[in-house]
């Protein structure tokens, strides 16, 4: 009879016992690390810095143009890349409702209008259009979310040069570089837009998002 060729053995599996927790894998690279760490920014190495981030903040401008990103792992998921043409501004915008000014007629106090009015834009988007606006002769790419206070948040934005020659030469960013992408936060373009336009899912129950929320009556949120 011919010989049968022997079998390779199965990798062992490795038995939790009952009553025991499976330790968490460990991050494998950098950007890994760095991405646990910014899940509980009041914990950690985060925590150790993040208050006296928040005081200098408080204290500087409203834009402020750093030198390298915060979150580094966030921001190369976004599509920041260190190269020239890339341009990272830290923006601080007010929490909570929108404020509205007292009106100059009598008013009973549940007919003025102050209180409880929220936005239909999130804050991240204020922030992103803000900015936009500080910078004319760039284009907002997207924006991550840094920290928070009890007056303010502050948001990230990563924005573009389409006239430097940099980026017009490289073929994963030159798209921008076109006329019809022009103004992308004030249109919703971006990752916190498209966000709030409804665009992240897909399916039952999003049939009246697509093409725009204003085109079915805003009955799709």
């Amino acid at each position: 009879m011919p010989e049968e060729t022997p079998k390779a053995p199965e990798p062992e599996l490795s038995v939790v016992a009952e009553g025991e927790t499976k330790a968490p894998s460990r991050p494998r690279n950098l950007y890994a690390f760095v991405k646990q760490a910014w899940k509980k920014p009041r914990d950690g190495v985060v925590e150790q810095t993040h208050f006296q981030r928040m005081v200098e903040w408080r204290r500087g401008s409203a834009y402020v143009r750093v030198e390298r990103p915060t979150r580094i792992d966030r921001a190369r998921e976004l599509g920041y890349r260190a190269k020239q043409g890339y341009i990272v501004v830290r923006a601080r915008v007010r929490r909570g409702g929108r404020r509205r000014p007292s009106p100059m007629g009598g008013r009973h106090p549940k007919r003025r209008g102050l209180r409880k009015i929220t936005m239909a834009k999130s804050i991240q988007r204020i922030a992103e259009e803000r900015t936009a606006r500080h910078y004319p002769n760039l284009e907002v790419l997207n924006s991550y979310w840094v920290g928070e206070d009890g007056m303010h948040k502050y948001f990230e934005v990563i924005l573009v040069d389409p006239q430097h020659p940099v980026i017009q030469n490289d073929p994963k960013i030159n798209w921008i570089c076109e006329p019809g992408n022009r103004g992308r936060a004030f249109r919703g373009l971006t990752s916190a837009g498209k966000k709030g336009r409804g665009l992240s899912y897909k399916g039952k129950g999003a049939e009246k998002i697509r093409p725009s929320i204003g085109r079915h009556g805003r009955l799709g949120k």
